[in-house]
């Protein structure tokens, strides 16, 4: 469920205009067909909020006057995948999260090409590194 608040008159509304637009398209319909979304027109002097709720019941709201429609966009998408990786390991009866020994996030897998892992990386990169391969192993690795 989505429900975007704002006030006509506020200068601060496009993210919320562009989100509206975005949700509206027939794409976004085709792909999500239960979602509601809900507009709010406020008379108030509050910046325009977007709020998501998920399937888990977890609600998140954006604030829309600092945040840009793509940003939200990709932020509700980061967030609904992760949900739903989670559901796949719970539905399975597997431990969630995945936590995958740093030692085993250096061994080579037969088979699996990742040359481009073995650059020397930042810091930074090596917790991206991590994080690619942990949700690679929650999506694709087959459980015994």
């Amino acid at each position: 469920k989505v429900k975007i608040e704002f006030n006509t008159l506020d200068p601060r509304l496009a993210s919320c205009v562009e989100f509206l637009a975005q949700c509206s398209a027939r794409k976004a319909k085709e792909s999500n067909p239960n979602c509601q979304v809900l507009v709010k027109r406020r008379t108030d002097d509050q910046p325009p909020q977007i709020s998501v709720t998920f399937v888990n019941g977890v609600e998140e709201a954006f604030d829309a006057a600092a945040t840009s429609a793509q940003s939200i966009r990709k932020m509700i998408l980061d967030k609904g995948q992760y949900l739903e990786t989670e559901q796949m390991f719970h539905e399975a009866r597997e431990q969630w999260p995945v936590i995958i020994p740093e030692e085993e996030i250096h061994q080579e897998a037969p088979g699996v090409q990742v040359s481009w892992f073995r650059c020397v990386c930042s810091q930074e990169r090596q917790r991206t590194r991590s994080k690619i391969i942990n949700q690679y192993a929650a999506r694709y690795v087959p459980q015994a």
